[in-house]
């Protein structure tokens, strides 16, 4: 080797010590310096800013090589995050921490164990043609999505631009894709077929919009994005003949994430246990209400378009009138639109699926559950003042918040005295319970590769009351196949319910030991105010107390 290759290779390695020497410096100096919570911003937007992966021929990058070349700079934000000193601090900035935190923990877990690139080949899904009624897609969604529901027909030249620069990333994408997708999780990669096909569909109608086909420019892309898709679907095809291994991930992973990133305080067995409590309660209290009511005649179901929207109507006057005057909570002047936004409308009984068959029957149940959209028409319309929650936490770990206080206003206001113009509307309360309780230990028994997603759906099918699940098959594959997808979202409702439960408890208990009055519109106010985050996050800023 010659001296001037030796001195070559000196300077650079001298070059590249100095480098990561500067950076430590710097990460040093930023970790010492940066005490304040305005500081916690910066950070935060930088960890955001971070977490939007770089493109690699016009798609976000989720090979593996970009992810261990990133990886250094992953974990100089999390030590900048670690050396914050917040024991001074409020309740809602360390809360904000904590968020922090917790969307790193996702990052990593992602990185580490979940893989949705390698493992889920719904994870390349990028059309969606509507919004989700959580503040951000359920389930691993890629980070340059085509959001259809958020263009209007016929398109100005601005919003062409934008669809067709939407559409472009999805040929680059699915070709990524077939390098990216080395996992052998079969039931992942067989059912995510079905999404990516579905993909195909829309897009084709798409084609027919106003518009679209007259345009040349734009035609193309669309037409570019199905032929992609399709090929992507026929590689899915026979790949999937390949694939045997398990796609749950087991119950000391599926813990570690409860609590390290959707803040859940509970285990695999604790939520087993739960669920399984809650699924005993359901169906006892739906008989002893089928035996309370047997003299009351039973619920008869819309038949009709005409029946339907009469029946919509009043219940969606039935709702928002209890909330208000039996003060509930308090009804901000969007609700009652963004309510009116998502009633439904008749469908046929033999394709109805689980929650328009309820809604048949009385909507009331399921409206409450939209209390969702009144969630969603806060973020539009009143943004949290924190920069931290004003949009969406990564990861749905948003699911405890959100899903968990929807299934518990459903019972909470049915205990309130909503129904108390029909109780057998209660029946279907409980019937929506039941069906929640089910569905969520399917998919605790499939992360922890006990069943396969089919098996985790025949519990799902078996133990929802009166056969209500065994009318319409693709719900039950949609619910599963999303639980397997994401960990903890299938228990999230029941779960979410016994946190916000005790929450509103230890809110009460101390209220009355204070001397004051409790009253259900003062904690739901409390608790909308903190905003969209975990619920374990929410009781320790309402009562001090960390779960």
């Amino acid at each position: 080797m010659s001296k001037y290759i030796l001195l070559l290779l000196s300077l650079f390695t001298f070059a590249a010590c100095t480098n990561e020497s500067q950076q430590a410096d710097t990460s040093e100096k930023q970790a010492s310096t940066m005490t304040s919570y305005t500081d916690l911003e910066v950070l935060f937007n930088n960890w955001r800013k971070f977490e939007n992966p770089p493109r690699f021929e016009g798609a976000p990058d989720y090979r593996k090589s970009t992810f261990e070349a990133r990886r250094p700079s992953f974990e100089n934000l999390q030590a900048q995050l670690i050396a914050f000193d917040t024991s001074a601090w409020t309740r809602a900035q360390k809360v904000d921490w904590k968020i922090i935190w917790a969307e790193m923990n996702g990052y990593d877990f992602n990185q580490r164990i979940l893989k949705p690139w390698e493992r889920d080949p719904a994870f390349y899904k990028s059309v969606w043609t509507h919004r989700s009624d959580v503040p951000a897609h359920e389930g691993p969604t890629h980070h340059a999505t085509t959001e259809l529901w958020t263009y209007e027909f016929p398109l100005s030249d601005s919003e062409k631009k934008r669809l067709i620069d939407d559409l472009k990333v999805i040929p680059a994408l699915n070709k990524q894709a077939e390098s990216n997708l080395t996992g052998n999780a079969k039931d992942l990669f067989i059912t995510g077929i079905r999404d990516i096909k579905s993909q195909s569909t829309v897009l084709q109608i798409l084609l027919k919009r106003e518009g679209v086909s007259d345009d040349q420019e734009l035609s193309k892309a669309v037409k570019d994005a199905i032929q992609s898709t399709n090929t992507f679907v026929k590689w899915l095809e026979e790949e999937s003949k390949k694939k045997d291994g398990p796609s749950g991930i087991g119950k000391e992973n599926y813990t570690w994430y409860l609590k390290n990133v959707h803040l859940v305080p509970l285990s695999w067995e604790d939520e087993l246990m739960i669920l399984k409590r809650e699924l005993a309660r359901a169906w006892s209290s739906l008989k002893l209400e089928e035996h309370r009511n047997r003299a009351l005649p039973k619920l008869v179901a819309a038949d009709s378009p005409e029946a339907y929207n009469q029946l919509a109507e009043i219940s969606a006057q039935s709702i928002m009138k209890f909330l208000e005057e039996e003060d509930i909570v308090t009804v901000k002047s969007y609700w009652d639109a963004a309510l009116r936004e998502h009633l439904g409308a008749y469908v046929p009984e033999d394709i109805r699926n689980f929650f328009w068959i309820t809604a048949h029957y009385d909507p009331r149940p399921l409206y409450s559950h939209f209390y969702h959209w009144f969630e969603l028409a806060r973020m539009d319309t009143e943004p949290h003042a924190s920069l931290i929650r004003r949009g969406p936490l990564l990861y749905n770990i948003f699911d405890s918040r959100n899903e968990g206080v929807a299934t518990a206003v459903e019972e909470s206001f049915m205990q309130a005295g909503l129904y108390d113009d029909n109780p057998r509307v209660r029946e279907i309360v409980y019937i929506m319970i039941a069906q929640r309780a089910a569905r969520g230990i399917g998919s605790l028994y499939a992360h922890a590769n006990e069943m396969t997603m089919e098996e985790a759906g025949g519990i799902h099918s078996e133990y929802t009351p009166r056969g209500w699940m065994k009318t319409e098959k693709e719900l039950l594959i949609f619910e599963q196949h999303l639980y397997l997808r994401q960990p903890g979202y299938g228990t999230s409702y029941i779960t979410g319910k016994y946190l916000f439960e005790n929450a509103m408890a230890e809110y009460a208990r101390m209220k009355e030991a204070q001397g004051e009055e409790f009253t259900t519109k003062e904690f739901l106010d409390r608790l909308n105010a903190i905003g969209n985050i975990p619920i374990a996050l929410g009781h320790y800023e309402l009562t001090g107390i960390e779960q």
